[in-house]
């Protein structure tokens, strides 16, 4: 028999203390962060939703792992247990560990791509994007149209438009287009998962021009689990044969395991191609670190290792994917209008519908998740115009949920706190921006009421 009540799948045997802050305090911390709520201490935070990358809370059995963490410089047993368990969910013939998901793609770009070549994705995200603009290539996005839609509840919105992939190919030529990406899940349309039937037909889309197809692995086992929700004929997998059918499908991937990987840091590149593999270690030697550590601690690799498998868990993937479902379903029942349908790893307000009075240019989603912060403590982030600039077309806040930290309690003040700020929606004022840096400025930017 099924219950209705969410309980988490574990146990808490250890916790950290909160702090509370009343709304005069947080209006004078905003204003010293320059109303950027990256530059908030976090310990004026009291539910922090800004990101699910390297928050999660570690396992009994990722503390114990990490107790034998080899710190050999090279050839370190750490880094064997690390390959072993990424292989045996990627199996790609080459793991490259780095010391996040940037650090990889960073890599990737740096040997792939040059000055005038085009990569194709589903979506790239705000690193992903940065790091092939600046070797000079041009980073294009190629969504399914219903996932420009927020309210279309269509099962896989992070699917990639295979009719527009074919189409850029035509119009630049295959010989500019180094490889292709695809995310999973697509975080910047609402967590939306790619279905295996669309990694198919860009797989033979790939094929036919002879161009490599690279997965953005980020949050893999949660779009595992979607299929297996979703897709016909999945029902009975597990979500490590899903996953593994799905990496079957390329020619190597970039992981930030601080995701899927439930590690606190940590990343990897994996590809089957010999000759990339070799100038890949070459430039991690010179930045990251020698190949069987790259920039990590054996503990770290120890503890990725674990959070791999755990991540795969179907109890922990159902515990995942209905508690934010339900943080979704409280704040829809609310009339919030949020990306539907929920994602995997966060909810995403939609604020451009939230604050209609508030046009792209001012940041309505800055704005929203400023008031987030000033009515509970809450720190989210803006996906939209701020952080995409000209790509952006949506202005969405993500409510991103660290893996095992908070429980359903936490989530129904969060409830709580949108519906009181969306009843007073109107009061809330766009920004401007008064400083800003050429690269990923939503880190760094000072803005200011307008």
């Amino acid at each position: 028999m099924e219950f209705k009540t969410i309980i988490e799948p574990f146990k808490i045997k250890t916790v950290e203390a909160i702090r509370w802050t009343n709304r005069q305090q947080r209006e004078e911390l905003l204003k010293a962060a320059h109303y950027n709520l990256f530059l908030l201490p976090a310990e004026a935070v009291l539910i922090d939703l800004l990101t699910d990358s390297g928050t999660s809370a570690m396992s009994t059995e990722q503390w114990a792992a990490m107790m034998r963490g080899d710190e050999s410089y090279a050839g370190s047993a750490s880094f064997e247990r690390f390959r072993r368990a990424v292989q045996g969910i990627f199996g790609y013939s080459h793991v490259i560990p780095a010391h996040q998901g940037r650090a990889a793609e960073r890599i990737l770009f740096t040997v792939m791509c040059k000055k005038g070549d085009v990569v194709p994705n589903n979506t790239h995200f705000d690193t992903t994007r940065a790091n092939i603009e600046f070797v000079g290539a041009e980073a294009v996005d190629l969504p399914i149209p219903e996932a420009k839609d927020p309210a279309h509840p269509h099962p896989f919105k992070g699917d990639m438009d295979v009719a527009a992939l074919e189409e850029l190919i035509g119009r630049v030529g295959p010989s500019r287009i180094p490889l292709v990406m695809l995310t999973v899940t697509n975080n910047s349309v609402g967590g939306q998962p790619v279905s295996m039937a669309n990694a198919r037909e860009v797989r033979e889309v790939c094929r036919r021009y002879s161009i490599p197809l690279y997965f953005d692995a980020c949050r893999f086992a949660e779009n595992s689990y979607f299929i297996k929700l979703r897709e016909k004929g999945y029902e009975n997998h597990t979500p490590k044969q899903i996953a593994r059918e799905m990496f079957a499908l390329g020619d190597g991937c970039t992981m930030s395991a601080k995701k899927d990987g439930l590690a606190n840091i940590g990343g990897f590149l994996c590809t089957n191609n010999d000759a990339l593999a070799a100038q890949e270690e070459t430039l991690l030697i010179l930045t990251e670190g020698y190949p069987t550590y790259g920039g990590l601690a054996g503990r770290d690799l120890e503890a990725i290792a674990v959070g791999l498998e755990e991540a795969l868990q179907e109890d922990y993937l159902r515990y995942r994917i209905v508690s934010t479902a339900y943080l979704g379903r409280h704040m829809a029942h609310e009339g919030v209008p949020i990306v539907q349908p929920p994602g995997g790893h966060a909810v995403y307000i939609d604020a451009r519908a939230f604050l209609p009075h508030i046009p792209p240019g001012c940041f309505p989603g800055v704005a929203l998740a400023c008031e987030l912060y000033l009515a509970g403590g809450i720190r989210s982030v803006e996906i939209g115009t701020l952080m995409f600039g000209a790509h952006a077309t949506m202005d969405l806040v993500r409510l991103a949920i660290p893996r095992r930290v908070y429980t359903q309690s936490h989530i129904d003040y969060v409830v709580e706190v949108i519906t009181e700020v969306w009843k007073k929606r109107e009061r809330i004022r766009g920004l401007r921006v008064v400083q800003e840096a050429p690269f990923l400025r939503h880190f760094t930017a000072h803005l200011e009421p307008v």
